[in-house]
């Protein structure tokens, strides 16, 4: 306050610059918090039939699990009598499956209050990313961080998806802003909060259980004085405060030693896999091989179906050994695996954009008792359709089902059934039994134009014999977007082994009725082509140049802030199996340097505009 006196503002002015000050920043917080909101529930508009069908093992452990905590209480988790003290629910960390014990004690079982409750997460995720660049550099450049988080398809996709992979950062994010306040204004209570925050990540997702010490780096590097050593002190005391609750909990019920979770033996196996094209190791790449081979090595039996129990810990312990000697045999070799596992967490997801089309707003339990506008046995569907590549072939014998066997291809079309007459601005969904007996398809709804109105992947089960495996009755939901003609199309979808073999049995396509939530077409339009630039060609060349202007101009408060998570990502996850949803804090950060770059084109633009400007007000005089 002195400071603002000496350069003769008064006590009041300076009261109205800090007011306005904040709410400057308050109202754009709530914009970023408002734009972030409105993409993802866009983005769940256009999911809420799709989501369930991912990583559907998973999200049902966690529903169950989150089942049990609500049946049993609280207590429960800590009872070594506890259904709860299964080794198999030791897979994952038990914060998602509170969370959503508590969500669906609140709003009752169904999955909209769980994304809702993650979609709120990830949009003030994309708050707290602007927060964090406005305390590093200029407001331009941490309002483009934040739009560019509010408007991510990779984030608005994970966001609805029944995982904590999204929710799991806004705690990271969070402690790295306290990290940013307690190097602004010292003190131990900023530090001892940030790594309380990313021990509050690692109950939701054990990936982030060593980055308190990338972050405990921040104090020793960017304040190099004797308080340095005590505040990185206090973040890894604030991470192990959170986490100890968890460690002596499995101790007590389980009596083993076990830090967060199970399955970082796993992992690492699998990584290795995952790279051993030449399949010199004899690894499996999935659960269901791992439990395989360990069944039939060990001779029991009862190892296949799960992964941890029976005797999860020594099973673990043998998969960390088998992986660790293979690195130990083969540096070099494990060394490349992870420069292009890291390398890879650098490419933007290829996830789904916002539809220009309104979503299908009827509930999908309307077809029961409403008759099929079209319908076609699967002789009938063979006749009318065509085969569309030379090496495929379909057949119907029998008449229960059409057998579509497909050709070698990546992605090539394999068969397409005759057009069905649909009306514009009206809901609709096709439904097909399928069964998939080899490899994996994409069932489509097309147009004349080749417009995809709506997609399915269909693949097998990799615990079922071909002849085991089930029928899943596929719906495609989809509005008319005109009137015309729509068919399905089936095509190859990278499958692991060559010339899938899918059954499909009755077409039936239903008309449920008018389509309603037309008006946000237009905002549809502008967030799909905002959408269209997240690809790793623009985005990651922005953030190269941004990182180098940092660096030019000796600003290293923010290059240190910006690389801590992202190197402990490329560094740490790197070592194991990895997915990009594992790694979506990386992302945020990226943005913070992609920010610099065009904050600063921004900056040069303007100031070439106003020199312009001026000079041509000279010449005028």
């Amino acid at each position: 306050m002195a400071a603002i006196q000496r350069l003769g503002m008064s006590t009041d002015s300076s009261d109205r610059f800090l007011h306005s000050r904040r709410g400057f920043r308050f109202a754009t917080c709530a914009l970023i918090f408002l734009f972030a909101f409105g993409v993802r529930v866009l983005s769940w508009q256009d999911t809420r039939f799709e989501v369930g069908k991912v990583q559907t093992g998973v999200t049902a452990a966690y529903e169950h699990m989150g089942q049990l905590l609500r049946q049993g209480g609280a207590l429960s988790f800590f009872r070594p009598s506890s259904p709860l003290a299964d080794l198999n629910y030791l897979g994952h960390p038990p914060g998602y499956s509170i969370l959503i014990a508590f969500v669906h004690s609140i709003f009752g079982d169904s999955g909209a209050g769980m994304q809702f409750v993650q979609i709120t997460c990830d949009a003030l995720a994309a708050v707290t990313i602007f927060l964090i660049v406005l305390e590093l550099l200029p407001v331009s450049a941490a309002l483009v961080a934040g739009l560019l988080a509010a408007f991510s398809p990779q984030f608005a996709w994970n966001s609805v998806l029944l995982l904590p992979d999204s929710v799991a950062v806004f705690p990271i994010l969070l402690a790295v802003y306290f990290v940013l306040r307690g190097v602004r204004k010292p003190g131990l209570v900023p530090f001892v909060i940030a790594g309380a925050l990313i021990g509050l990540s690692c109950w939701l997702r054990a990936n982030a259980m060593l980055l308190t010490f990338f972050v405990a780096a921040a104090p020793l590097i960017l304040l190099r004085r004797k308080r340095g050593p005590k505040y990185a002190l206090a973040v890894i005391v604030g991470t192990i405060l959170i986490v100890l609750p968890l460690t002596i909990r499995n101790a007590i019920v389980v009596h083993r030693f076990i830090p967060l979770s199970l399955g970082a033996g796993q992992t690492l196996l699998e990584g290795i896999a995952e790279y051993d094209v030449q399949r010199r190791f004899g690894i499996p790449e999935t659960d269901m091989g791992i439990m395989r081979q360990e069944a039939e090595d060990s001779g029991r039996p009862d190892y296949y179906g799960t992964l941890f129990n029976p005797d999860g810990v020594e099973r673990e312990r043998a998969r960390l050994a088998r992986g660790f000697s293979v690195i130990r045999s083969h540096p070099l070799w494990f060394a490349g695996v992870m420069i292009r596992r890291a390398s890879s967490m650098l490419r933007f997801e290829r996830a789904r954009l916002i539809s220009t089309e309104p979503p299908v707003s009827h509930s999908l339990d309307d077809i029961n008792g409403l008759p099929a506008i079209y319908t076609r046995t699967p002789s009938e569907l063979l006749a009318g359709g065509a085969v569309l590549s030379p090496q495929a072939n379909a057949s119907a014998a029998g008449g229960q089902m059409l057998e579509l066997n497909g050709d070698s291809s990546r992605y090539g079309a394999q068969f397409g059934s005759e057009p069905v007459t649909i009306r514009k601005n009206m809901d609709y969904v096709w439904v097909l039994p399928i069964k998939t007996e080899r490899g994996r398809m994409k069932i489509s709804i097309v147009d004349s134009s080749g417009k995809i109105y709506a997609a399915s992947i269909v693949e097998t089960r990799e615990d079922k014999s071909a002849q085991d495996q089930p029928i899943n009755q596929i719906q495609l939901a989809f509005v008319g977007a005109a009137n015309g003609g729509v068919r399905i199309l089936f095509s190859n979808e990278a499958p692991a082994l060559p010339n899938p073999v899918v059954k499909i049995g009755p077409a039936n396509l239903y008309e449920l009725g008018p389509a309603r939530f037309l008006w946000p077409r237009y905002p549809r339009l502008l967030v799909h082509g905002i959408q269209k630039l997240f690809l790793t060609a623009v985005m990651l060349p922005l953030a190269m140049v941004g990182l180098f202007l940092l660096i030019s101009q000796g600003r290293w408060r923010p290059v240190v802030i910006f690389l801590i998570v992202p190197m402990y990502y490329l560094c740490v996850q790197s070592f194991v199996h990895t997915e990009y949803r594992y790694v979506l804090a990386v992302d945020y950060f990226l943005f913070g340097l992609v920010a610099v770059t065009i904050a600063s084109l921004g900056h040069l633009v303007g100031g070439k505009l106003g020199f312009l400007h001026s000079r041509t007000r000279d010449n005028n005089r």
